[in-house]
């Protein structure tokens, strides 16, 4: 699979498949379940909410994710 930008409908496993360095990105933001041993199912602005996060916060992941997906395709 293969995607130009990263959305908020994006599911975790895919990408974290995608974009392994958004591992390390999330965990800094504060969503820190990704290596903790329990699994997140469901999409980004799920994980998001789930932590708390409102929809600037999820904006500014889809923004910032993206970069990272551009930069790491270069």
């Amino acid at each position: 699979m293969k995607i130009e930008k990263v959305t908020r409908d994006i599911e975790i496993e895919d990408l974290v498949n995608i974009l392994p360095e958004s591992v390390s990105y999330l965990m800094n933001e504060g969503i820190r379940c990704l290596r903790c041993g329990e699994p997140i199912w469901g999409t980004l602005e799920d994980a998001a909410k789930e932590k708390g996060f409102g929809e600037d916060d999820i904006l500014k992941f889809e923004e910032e994710l993206t970069k990272l997906l551009i930069e790491n395709s270069n």
